[in-house]
């Protein structure tokens, strides 16, 4: 068995933020959230980290992140554009919103021929995260079934105080499997608990604290990659229609229907860990913050490349 990769979800668009925060300093190294999950990652033992970005940062990306974990790992570059799609669609006029996480990982197929890891690149994971999924992917096969994995953080660990964020918000059986998965895009927090709305605030439903969330950590082999290629066209049909500007191809969403299908099982391996992320440039200061108190600690160099 080849290796796991580390596959590297950097090519959003930031909206919220009101920037690229993919290269975003978070200390005064200047180390994005980023740099902190590959060194992780490296430390943990993947050897080889797929960054998928978008043509319009690459010079800015390599010159700037890839220029120091280059000799460090091995790194390969792919590239989510909008007219990855294929025929007979047709972007639809007037949008600039990438189609999603699912797409993404899609873009990068001809990259992947091991097990793999996919993260975001504004999420801090820590190191036990990797440690985790490196552990899962170097030593399970498909059989007659795919086998996934996921860590999942607790709900209350993951939201900001500054805004809303999307979830995958997970249903998990007493043996540590995933049993359903729904992709939740309006998490805030309201009053002292975690909730969603599906009407833009109007109404609003409680998610229990201890609720396992999906923060794009997930682990999986490498016909994945197939079941992504053969749904996309089918999610296209249904949405390009409804939902010309906005619609997304999640990967919880796909992992979601293979559940349903029989077709896959998901291990979850909870963690407490709270989750670190800049959602909105409010949320800087605390991720600097902890980064700060995490180097005192010991857990990181003052240079993760030196």
């Amino acid at each position: 068995m080849k290796g796991p990769i580390l596959v590297v979800l950097a090519a959003g668009m930031g909206s919220r933020y009101g920037g690229l925060k993919q290269m975003d300093p978070v200390d005064a190294q200047g180390h994005a959230i980023l740099d902190f999950s590959v060194y992780d990652a490296m430390k943990a033992g993947f050897k080889k980290v797929v960054f998928i970005i978008k043509h319009a940062i690459e010079d800015d990306f390599k010159e700037i992140v890839g220029k120091r974990i280059e000799p460090f790992m091995e790194v390969e570059y792919v590239f989510q554009e909008l007219d990855k799609i294929p025929a007979p669609y047709v972007v639809p006029e007037g949008r600039v919103k990438p189609f999603g996480t699912g797409h993404a990982v899609l873009c990068a197929k001809d990259a992947i021929d091991a097990p793999f890891a996919v993260i975001n690149a504004d999420d801090f994971y820590g190191r036990e995260a990797f440690e985790k999924l490196n552990e899962y992917l170097t030593t399970h096969e498909d059989d007659e079934l795919y086998r996934y994995t996921m860590v999942g953080f607790h709900v209350e660990k993951t939201i900001t105080e500054n805004g809303h964020v999307s979830r995958g918000v997970c249903v998990v059986d007493e043996n540590h499997f995933l049993q359903d998965i729904t992709e939740r895009t309006h998490i805030a927090k309201v009053g002292e608990n975690a909730a969603f709305t599906l009407d833009e605030g109007a109404s609003w439903t409680e998610i229990p604290d201890g609720t396992p969330v999906s923060m794009n950590c997930w682990g999986f082999t490498p016909g994945f990659m197939k079941e992504v290629e053969k749904a996309f066209p089918k999610f296209l049909e249904e949405n390009l229609a409804s939902n010309p500007m906005k619609c997304e191809y999640f990967l919880p969403s796909i992992v979601a229907d293979l559940l349903a299908e029989g077709k896959a099982t998901v291990e979850v391996t909870e963690t407490a860990e709270k989750w670190y992320g800049v959602t909105y440039q409010e949320d800087k200061a605390m991720v600097m913050d902890a980064i700060k108190q995490m180097k005192a600690e010991g857990k990181y160099p003052e240079e993760l490349w030196a």
